[in-house]
């Protein structure tokens, strides 16, 4: 019997859809026509779950049904996500009057669906289905910073970033501690981040924190290759500042803290020399040690990674007539500290610049960075010690609050 070409087409689809009929899919678990995450033929997501806080010190598992996709909307299957000490922050006392929210913005994972209109990430490359996805602040385009300084959109008046806006029955997956996120927000930015991998892209946004405190340092014109910088405060923070501190070509850095794990990282990533202030009780003590590291002078420069006052009213001790500082301890409101003026900058003359979170364009540069990061063998990714599913992140919460590991994710399984 003879064949016509449409008869040998429709015979052979049918026999490759038998044989992915009974083809587990990896990246969802789905077969065949039974897809989960819409990339095999089948249907999308019907519903997802979410860990929302609910109360003080209390995340539970909800599930939402997926909202119908809009032409300018992004479903990302969430792949992990880092813990803030903001997420914390929220856990533990709800400062920012969120609850309920679903929490978690340090997200990343694989876009299985896209509006019509998506053709380009916020850095002009090219969007598609299967890419790896993290994103960045979203902004009003309304205030005054917006539309007289787009550069600085780290300082909109209503700016917002998926994992802290609160519930919406409109978009209820706006938070990266979920099985899925969904972009949807006008003024959203993100980025196509292939190249990297999962624990770099988890760990890109609090890289960006750094990277943009390095530019605000570098606003100072104090930062060069001789510079000598003392980091204050060895959490996630003041470990990636020091990382991102390394791969531009500072090598000459003291670090305080007083975690012997956190020191004993610090050490790894070329840290020259560790300060333990349970060790140097007084602060006569930890100066007189900043300037043993600095052959007889104080430093010319130093990072505030600390959230605590009294540790802030310290630092200045330890910068040198003529350096400068960078305050980016204080993400949340965590109390006041007194100084002297004429003392502690007047006096000496103190370059201070305070930096706050990032703004979309740092991106791209942080991208940079981890790849920099890479080639030097900086361990930045030795950092996550912990990793915990999504029925598990009020025990994540608690790790973070004890100290027991260093920069705490949520995986999904």
């Amino acid at each position: 019997m003879a064949l016509n070409p449409s008869d040998i087409e429709s015979i052979v689809r049918k026999i490759v859809s038998e044989m992915n009929a009974g083809e587990k899919h990896e990246c969802c678990g789905g077969h065949g026509a039974d897809c989960k995450c819409g990339k095999h033929g089948g249907a999308l997501p019907k519903t997802a779950t979410v860990a929302m806080l609910t109360a003080e010190k209390k995340i539970e598992l909800k599930e939402f049904a997926v909202p119908e996709l809009q032409d300018d909307d992004i479903l990302v299957k969430v792949e992990g996500a880092g813990v803030c000490g903001t997420d914390v922050h929220e856990w533990r006392a709800d400062p920012f009057g969120l609850t309920p929210v679903v929490l978690g913005h340090e997200g990343t994972g694989e876009i299985i669906a896209l509006g019509k209109n998506v053709k380009f990430d916020t850095a002009g490359n090219p969007i598609k289905v299967g890419d790896k996805i993290v994103t960045s602040v979203i902004s009003c385009g309304e205030c005054n910073i917006c539309r007289n300084h787009p550069a600085n959109t780290n300082l909109c008046d209503k700016q917002g970033v998926f994992g802290l806006i609160g519930h919406n029955d409109d978009n209820p997956l706006n938070g990266w501690f979920a099985t899925h996120l969904l972009i949807r927000d006008k003024g959203a930015t993100y980025f196509v981040v292939n190249d990297l991998d999962l624990y770099e892209r988890m760990i890109l946004e609090l890289a960006c924190v750094c990277v943009h405190a390095l530019k605000r340092a570098n606003g100072t014109g104090l930062m060069n290759f001789n510079t000598k910088v003392v980091i204050q405060g060895l959490g996630p923070v003041g470990l990636v500042m020091a990382c991102v501190l390394r791969a531009a070509g500072v090598n000459h850095i003291i670090a305080i803290d007083g975690t012997p794990m956190r020191l004993e990282m610090a050490k790894k990533i070329g840290v020259k020399t560790v300060i333990n202030f349970r060790e140097a009780k007084t602060l006569d003590e930890r100066v007189a040690l900043v300037k043993e590291a600095c052959g007889g002078n104080l430093a010319d420069f130093a990072f505030q990674c600390t959230g605590a006052p009294s540790a802030a009213a310290d630092i200045y001790s330890y910068i040198r007539r003529g350096g400068g500082m960078c305050e980016m301890g204080f993400f949340v409101n965590n109390g006041e500290y007194q100084i002297n003026p004429h003392f502690t900058m007047c006096n000496k003359e103190i370059n201070l610049v305070g930096s706050w979170d990032y703004s979309a364009d740092d991106y791209p540069t942080t991208m940079a960075f981890l790849r920099q990061a890479r080639e030097m063998n900086i361990p930045i990714k030795e950092l996550i010690t912990h990793t915990f599913p999504l029925d598990k992140m009020n025990e994540a919460m608690e790790t973070n609050v004890a100290q027991a590991g260093i920069k705490i994710c949520y995986v999904a399984e």
